[in-house]
């Protein structure tokens, strides 16, 4: 149990990536604050992680509410004494031509995916550097390590969760913290499903070929599960992973080599 003892927030959690990260951290040991909008998403979370015998709180929060990170940081640590690793998995999608994006979908996706994961990292920071330990892992996306068509207010989000990342790694290195960002590609969760029906919708293709023009994105031709995404983080929380400082980690197949 590398984790016995730790505490870990993990925002998002309440479905796809960020349930997958709560239940494999608490298999690990970590008591697990899970935090999503859905109370009935992350109370079905955290009572599948105790009947598997780990440990779970669900924590209520809206991230698009500027007061909401520094309330969730200050409700998990008085309910459960610490934060230990910080998991910034909460994000929204957007799909648009630039010419179409309406500034309050610009902002709207920047305060979710950017200014949330800063917020929730500034509340959490102090107390990990007061006791010279800690990991921040910030899910982003390989469209932050590239551009394309109709996703210019998602990838430039993420391109800024990532500059963010690389700043932050460099001011807390001293203090035995590190930050990292973990950029999938497509993963299978219900993301997935809904770029299926847009694409079924837009395009007229079946649901199938739809799936395949997806999975063949990556060289694998395949999708990336969300246990593959929860191995990373728990490698990046673990103290085998302390020397991983500042990094993009790239998991998409081969895709994008650099």
């Amino acid at each position: 149990m590398k984790f016995d003892g730790r505490v870990a927030l993990v925002t998002g959690g309440g479905r796809g990536i960020g349930a997958e990260i709560a239940r494999t951290l608490a298999r690990e040991g970590a008591e697990v604050a899970v935090s999503a909008r859905t109370e009935s998403e992350i109370d079905a979370v955290c009572a599948e992680i105790q009947n598997a015998g780990g440990r779970a709180r669900a924590f209520v929060a809206d991230l698009s509410k500027p007061e909401e990170p520094a309330r969730l940081v200050a409700r998990v640590t008085e309910a459960l004494g610490r934060i230990d690793f910080v998991v910034n998995n909460a994000g929204i999608g957007s799909s648009a031509p630039v010419g179409r994006i309406t500034l309050d979908e610009w902002n709207r996706v920047f305060t979710v995916n950017v200014t949330a994961v800063f917020l929730c990292t500034q509340a959490a920071l102090p107390a990990m550097i007061e006791r010279q330990s800690g990991r921040i892992v910030n899910i982003a996306s390989v469209a932050a390590r590239f551009g394309a068509r109709y996703i210019a207010a998602y990838s430039a989000s993420k391109h800024a969760v990532l500059g963010f990342t690389r700043c932050l790694a460099a001011e807390v290195a001293a203090f035995g913290i590190t930050a990292n960002a973990v950029c999938p590609g497509f993963v299978d969760t219900e993301l997935v499903a809904d770029s299926v029906a847009r694409i079924v919708a837009k395009t007229g293709m079946t649901p199938e070929a739809a799936l395949d023009s997806i999975r063949g994105q990556s060289p694998q031709k395949r999708l990336l599960t969300t246990a593959e995404v929860a191995a990373m983080v728990t490698l990046l929380c673990s103290e085998e992973g302390r020397g991983i400082n500042g990094q993009a980690l790239v998991m998409d197949g081969g895709g994008l080599l650099s």
